[in-house]
């Protein structure tokens, strides 16, 4: 039998590759810039004490900083993409070193900006904002300047800022512990002796033998069992460092404090968990169904992630992936689909796997360069087509973005950041249900975008709501102990998953495991996000010509708008109940598609 071997990265075939000669054509050419960038730092630090003086000077100050920044993303982004492609090119993460070495330096020597420009009076900012020369950096200025009401003084930015190497403490030794120092042994998976990790976890609670999985889960959470103390005061000082930061700086709470940035009203977050809740019946129905599939007595925690259609085996070189990608993402007509495929196939893409290369995909470019791909495709997977098409929603929203904005403001923020990605994937999984005949693959597609929607839309609801009664009871005085955390968690277990699961004793635990709880009320986003997909690819799948210029309009925002009003622009309302609620309507619609396969 012929051994297939995973190429090394210097036997790629370049044809299969990115091309990253538009941020540069090498090493000698990164240093060689990066060199150069080095020298312009004391023409920035030369405005220190100078901002307040005139518009003129901000104006060339803020010029010249433009193109500053604008050189640092090129260099980092050639760092990242380079390690990406191969983590052991020592060459890369030299340069990758030396850069956050400077920027770091560079980072702490202009910390005067941001104190400067608030320190200009208030009534000053009109006639500044008026000069023409200020115009394309206004909309920047604006956002410094409505952080005013809670930017502190002096005395006490030097507090927060001796604060903030400690205020890492709790996410580091949470890291350090469960990556680091927990040992979880091996297991039998599939035949062999397979190491159980943070990240092979999910693969065995997919195993189809049930023994498998449930030794798994066991063993998994009894690591975390024995130190569950120590899990939980690391929480619970995450949390008091949330609170403390957002009592700073005065703001009410650390909600408030956490989604002022984006200029997201708290509302936002309370009518998701307020609506998910009210459609929880329809989840539990699911899990009634995933029971009775199984053919178990019992639903356990461990039975919940095991596939209920095994993976489709369908057969798609990379250029075929391409083609169905752009059939699929027709409806947002011949200009998108043109861009798209140039790109997929002229250079935006990283396609095979290689050895050293980063796991999974991702999209990443800059405001210069392209909107890269990094891809471990595999042609019998269409997962992995799925994952092509997410990537690309990414890449054109970036695209568009770059194309429409002026560097200082072109990037988007996380809120919206998932939406084009997952409104892309609506459109495959919409396009494969009406073209296929198949009725395995739909059962798999319709399989595939409920699991989606429970893991994105419903789980990280509930991790939501777990993180919103952790603050607030912080914020009124009660005490984060272990027993605080488990009780709650569970209850949120029982209440999400229904009547038909059975938990173990451990299992309320994974409340003190999920590492982005250490960066606050930041998994709500997963769940707007795709609430916003599904209510944006409904509107244009629905032919509306108005509906697909709108969504346009969102693609094209960047940061010129905060992300609720260029969504609402794109065509969904994030600040009302409606997209939540017409997500989980969607999801029944697809569970009662999904059950007449059985």
């Amino acid at each position: 039998m012929e051994t297939k071997t995973i190429p090394l990265r210097r036997e790629a075939d370049p044809a299969d590759c990115w091309d990253l000669s538009k941020l540069y054509k090498s090493f000698e050419e990164w240093n060689n810039a990066f060199e150069i960038w080095k020298t312009k730092l004391p023409e920035l630090t030369a405005f220190e004490g100078r901002l307040g003086e005139s518009a003129e000077v901000l104006a060339d100050f803020l010029e010249a900083e433009t193109a500053w920044s604008m050189e640092e993303e090129r260099l980092a982004s050639y760092c990242m993409l380079r390690i990406s492609e191969d983590l052991e090119n020592s060459e890369a993460q030299e340069c990758r070193f030396r850069l956050a070495a400077f920027a770091a330096e560079a980072g702490a020597r202009l910390s005067f900006v941001r104190d400067e420009i608030l320190a200009v009076p208030e009534t000053q900012w009109p006639q500044q904002l008026a000069e023409k020369r200020l115009q394309p950096f206004a909309i920047v200025l604006n956002k410094i300047l409505r952080t005013r009401p809670h930017a502190p003084t002096k005395a006490e930015e030097r507090i927060l800022s001796l604060a903030s190497q400690s205020n890492q403490t709790a996410h580091d030794a949470f890291e350090a512990l469960t990556d680091g120092d927990f040992s979880f042994g091996t297991l039998p998976l599939e035949g062999k002796e397979t190491e159980l990790s943070q990240s092979t976890f999910s693969l065995f609670l997919n195993s189809k033998d049930r023994r498998v999985r449930e030794t798994a889960y066991r063993r998994f959470y009894g690591e975390f069992e024995k130190h569950k103390n120590t899990l939980a005061a690391l929480y619970a000082g995450s949390v008091a460092k949330d609170v403390f930061r957002a009592r700073a700086r005065r703001f009410s709470g650390s909600l408030e404090a956490a989604l002022f940035e984006k200029d997201v009203p708290t509302s936002v977050y309370s009518n998701l968990v307020e609506e998910v809740s009210r459609g929880l019946p329809v989840l539990h129905r699911y899990y009634r169904l995933r029971k009775k599939l199984l053919n178990i007595d019992e639903l356990r925690h461990f039975d919940v992630y095991v596939p209920l259609i095994g993976e489709v085996k369908m057969h798609h070189t990379f250029n075929e992936a391409v083609d169905l990608v752009c059939r699929a993402l027709q409806p947002l007509g011949d200009e998108y689909v043109s861009v798209l495929r140039g790109g997929l196939l002229g250079g935006w893409v990283d396609k095979y796997e290689n050895r050293g290369k980063r796991s999974g995909a991702f999209s990443a470019g800059t405001y210069t360069s392209d909107p890269y791909i990094l891809m471990n495709y595999k042609e019998t997977e269409l997962r992995d087509v799925f994952t092509l098409i997410h990537e690309s929603g990414h890449s054109m929203h970036s695209y568009y973005c770059t194309h429409s904005n002026p560097f200082q403001h072109y990037d988007y923020t996380i809120f919206e950041a998932e939406v084009a990605s997952t409104f892309n994937e609506q459109l495959l999984a919409e396009y494969l249900k009406k073209e296929e005949k198949d009725p395995k693959v739909r059962a798999f597609v319709i399989g595939k975008q409920i699991d989606d929607i429970i893991a994105t839309l419903f789980r990280q609801t509930m991790f939501a709501e777990f993180e919103l009664i952790c603050h607030e009871t912080a914020e009124s005085g009660g005490a984060l102990t272990l027993d605080f955390f488990r009780t709650t968690y569970r209850r949120l277990l029982e209440k999400y998953f229904g009547p038909e699961m059975h938990f173990e004793e451990v299992s309320d635990l994974e409340g003190l495991r999920i590492p982005h709880f250490y960066r606050a009320f930041y998994v709500f986003q997963y769940a707007t996000g795709i609430s916003a997909a599904i209510a944006l690819a409904q509107g244009v799948l629905s032919g509306d010509k108005q509906k697909r210029d709108d969504y346009f309009t969102f693609l094209k925002t960047g940061g010129s708008l905060f992300p609720i009003e260029s969504l609402k622009r794109g065509g969904v309302d994030m600040s009302q109940p409606e997209p939540i609620r017409q997500a989980v309507a969607y999801f029944e619609k697809l569970l009662n598609e999904f059950e007449e396969f059985f």
